[in-house]
């Protein structure tokens, strides 16, 4: 009876859903109250309805109700409750429920939080967000119902898919979702915004703690996804430019985007159309991640479903929304006409660079990631783009935005001098170049890539810091950086995280080894001067899998410094191997190690991996997240805008 509940109140909450689309959009139009209130209502008991579906669901799974065909599909009893719960949402119509839920719950946030926003704009806002929620309730409900039955009920599951089965995956999900469905906030306040005809400063102070909330949970869920891949894929790499990767990935730049032009109309007015139309295409690229992924246009291996019924489903459900959207954007036009005027030296030159260079980057992804689909629909020719060419187009993009993101920073509002703010970064860029001479004459061979890559993450840390410094007189450094506002230092650590990002990523790729050998208990080799020496190779027993499992030492100058256990393991009821490299981590280096099948002569085959610098990639992605929450947490973005807006925006011009 608990999946019958949870079905029975995903049913309501689609007519509800329908409810708060329609009634406070006209409750706005007829300036009726308590139609308008009704959207706050109507959110709440949405989020609610929502949570009960998916807590029977979570109840299934646990209880291992194996008449539940999706709990048949993907649980066993033998699986550990950890993932239990999380095969809650490793499988397609799961997490197509966890999308609906953190649909109402970003509906519910903002009738909760939006108490400061003009009654009209927060009923057509949490009118629009009820309109997504509908329309993807009504895919769950018409072709991927997570609580269809079966009879007679299997004694036993199939399991989950051994991949899934870790912590890394366990985690990455619900991060990733909340950053993807994040984004439909920004979307209904630009939709919400375009009924209502007015997009100002106080729109664009309203709509920043909402693409922030979900771009730190973006960055997170990307960071775990590319942590997985790295220590359980067992190839070494941490990004692939893999489609579904890519279809993260292209709404994580362009919300970056968004965040840092809705600045701009915060503070100038300024950039409101081309903030807007972010703030549309942004969900839309979030839309598109869930057809890639679900419709089997494209393989991969993260790929949940290849139903082309979904797939059209998905497509229509885009192309309503973002097809709406922008023609809702071209009917308004007039009322984003933009007031600010700036030199070409100043913040908001430097924030339209910003843009331009992010927009790019997301369209080279998006090129790579969509043009072998066009090729075949439109030549008949099959083609694929690989990471050459990705890296080869996305790295001068990331490298002119590195370079001119610490100048941008400490530029002045309206106007500026050059001069003057390149005075302030002179030893920031003078260490900069230093660290990238030094990588240069020390390392062996000829490649530009780390020494460009250390150069950028010290020019971004140090630009970082010195814009701190800048905020202070002298003598007051230290009581004048304490009292400084949360945001700019979430700025600052946002700032610096990218530039560890950066230095990772290059270090890792301009100075990896990699060994391949065939080893037998006893044997030894040298790697970037560590000895790797096999001891031998036992067979273990997991709690669901069997495990082929190494035992190596790891020496340095003929010290024993490390233990490694790498694993190669089998999971007999789903008859699927998986490997679980053994890693070695270091503050500069990673020293990896990967079990292979056994050869005919006795010994095993193994690879292994030197990786400089290669936590230094998720850490700057952990200080990056950082920086957003820290920016969140303070109080100027939990709260309206300021006493200067609120009278304006109570009565909306054009509002019909």
């Amino acid at each position: 009876m608990v999946a019958e509940l949870g079905h029975f109140t995903l049913i309501l909450g689609f007519l509800v859903s329908l409810m708060v689309m329609i009634i406070p959009l006209v409750g706005a139009y007829q300036r009726w109250p308590g139609w308008m209130r009704f959207a706050d209502v109507g959110s709440n008991a949405l989020f609610l309805l929502t949570a009960t579906a998916f807590g029977a669901l979570t109840y299934a799974f646990v209880m291992s109700d194996f008449s539940l065909k999706l709990v048949w599909l993907n649980s066993h009893t033998a699986k550990p409750m950890l993932y239990k719960i999380t095969g809650v949402w490793g499988n397609h119509e799961g997490s197509m429920l966890l999308w609906v839920l953190i649909l109402t719950l970003f509906g519910a946030m903002a009738a909760w939080f939006g108490t400061g926003l003009p009654p009209t704009l927060k009923a057509r806002i949490l009118a629009v967000q009820a309109a997504i929620t509908a329309a993807f309730m009504a895919f769950v409900l018409f072709t991927s119902n997570p609580f269809l039955r079966l009879d007679p009920a299997p004694l036993n599951g199939k399991d989950l898919n051994p991949l899934l089965q870790d912590p890394g995956l366990a985690f990455h999900p619900p991060f990733l979702y909340l950053g993807y469905v994040g984004l439909s906030m920004a979307f209904s306040f630009a939709v919400g915004a375009l009924i209502e005809g007015r997009v100002d400063a106080a729109w664009g102070r309203w709509v920043r703690p909402w693409t922030l909330a979900a771009w730190i949970c973006l960055t997170i869920g990307i960071g775990l996804g590319s942590w997985w891949a790295y220590y359980e894929l067992g190839w070494g790499g941490f990004w692939f430019w893999d489609p579904v990767e890519n279809a993260s990935f292209m709404p994580w730049l362009l919300a970056v985007a968004l965040l840092h032009s809705a600045i701009v109309v915060e503070k100038r007015e300024s950039l409101k159309s081309w903030t807007v139309l972010l703030a549309i295409i942004a969900f839309s690229f979030s839309l598109l991640g869930a057809f890639i992924t679900r419709s089997g246009i494209i393989t991969s291996v993260h790929a949940f479903a290849t139903d082309p019924e979904r797939g059209v489903f998905l497509l229509l459900i885009m192309g309503v929304f973002t097809g709406g959207g922008l023609v809702l954007y071209a009917a308004r036009a007039s009322v984003m006409e933009a007031k600010g005027v700036f030199g070409m030296v100043s913040r908001e030159s430097a924030l339209v660079m910003n843009n331009i260079l992010l927009a790019v980057a997301a369209f080279i992804v998006f090129i790579g990631t969509m043009w072998p689909l066009f090729s075949e629909m439109f030549f008949d020719r099959k083609l694929s783009v690989g990471a050459p060419w990705f890296n080869a187009a996305f790295t001068p993009i990331m490298v002119l935005l590195g370079v001119i993101l610490p100048l941008g920073a400490m530029l002045p509002w309206k106007r500026g001098l050059l001069a003057r703010v390149g005075g302030q970064l002179r030893l920031a860029l003078m260490l900069a170049l230093a660290i990238g001479a030094l990588f240069w004459a020390i390392q062996t061979g000829r490649s530009a890539l780390g020494p460009v890559g250390l150069f950028l993450g010290a020019w971004l840390i140090a630009g970082s810091v010195t814009d701190l410094v800048s905020r202070t007189r002298k003598g007051e450094v230290l009581s004048r950086l304490r009292r400084l506002p949360r945001a700019d230092w979430g700025k600052a650590v946002a700032h610096a995280g990218l530039g560890v990002t950066m230095a990772g990523i290059a270090g890792m790729m301009a100075w990896k080894q990699e060994d391949i050998r065939v080893l037998k208990a006893g044997e030894q080799f040298d790697i970037a001067g560590y000895t790797i020496v096999l001891n031998g190779v036992n067979q273990v027993q997991g709690p669901n899998y069997l495990s082929t499992m190494g035992d190596v030492s790891l020496l340095k100058d003929g010290r024993d410094i490390a233990t490694l256990h790498p694993e190669k393991r089998v999971y007999p009821v789903a008859g699927m191997p998986t490997t679980e490299a053994a890693i070695d981590i270091g503050f500069f280096r990673d020293v990896y190690v990967v079990v292979g099948d056994a050869q005919d002569d006795g010994g095993w085959a193994f690879r292994s991996y030197y990786k400089p610098l290669a936590n230094w990639i998720w850490g700057g992605a952990i200080l990056m997240a950082l920086g957003g929450a820290l920016s969140l947490s303070d109080r100027r973005y939990r709260v309206a805008a300021g006493a200067r807006n609120a009278a304006a925006t109570q009565q909306p011009v054009a509002a019909e």
